[in-house]
């Protein structure tokens, strides 16, 4: 394949010939390095997010959030703000530790991404329920950068859950064949 750069140079035609030549072969390297940083990329945040909600930093700063929210603010009722905070860090823990074992089991960590799932569904929920999202100064749709920004990453983190929730099945299910 040769495709014409107007006023190229023969190097630059040949580099350019070079890279479409390859395409494939570093695209499929790209997707398998993508797929890695994307599994072991959440691993992280969840153990990083989870390891923090021990600290009463984290367990204060996610209470406007569980408060005000109509799936969550009953567990203020049962639980002190530290005590919801340190089961929520379990559990995160938890889920990240059920995707990394991906090279072991992918049954357990499919579990562990259909958590992820839940939990970053829910916290997508804070969107609607917390105060102060909206940006009042600029209207919909501007999100003010606490809470609105912090939580509209959650979309991101929410892909990442499903895609390895859906690779680690697909793996069980070839197990099974």
């Amino acid at each position: 394949m040769s495709i014409a750069i107007p006023e190229a140079s023969s190097h630059t035609q040949r580099t350019v010939n070079f890279l479409l030549s390859h395409a494939n072969e570093w695209s499929t390297r790209l997707e398998a390095a993508g797929a890695h940083v994307t599994r072991y990329g959440l691993v992280v945040v969840l153990l990083w997010i989870g390891g923090m909600k021990f600290t009463a930093y984290e367990a204060d700063g996610i209470s406007a959030f569980v408060s005000n929210s109509p799936l969550m603010s009953w567990a203020y009722q049962l639980l002190s703000t530290r005590q919801f905070s340190a089961m929520l860090g379990v559990t995160e823990l938890l889920t990240a530790a059920l995707i990394a074992v991906r090279p072991w089991s992918a049954r357990l960590s499919a579990g562990g991404s259909a958590l992820a799932v839940g939990m970053f569904l829910t916290t997508l929920t804070f969107l609607f329920s917390t105060p102060g999202v909206i940006e009042p100064t600029l209207g919909f749709p501007a999100l003010s950068a606490l809470p609105g920004q912090f939580l509209i990453k959650d979309v991101v983190l929410l892909g990442a859950a499903l895609w390895t929730a859906g690779e680690a099945l697909r793996a069980v299910a070839r197990e099974r064949a």
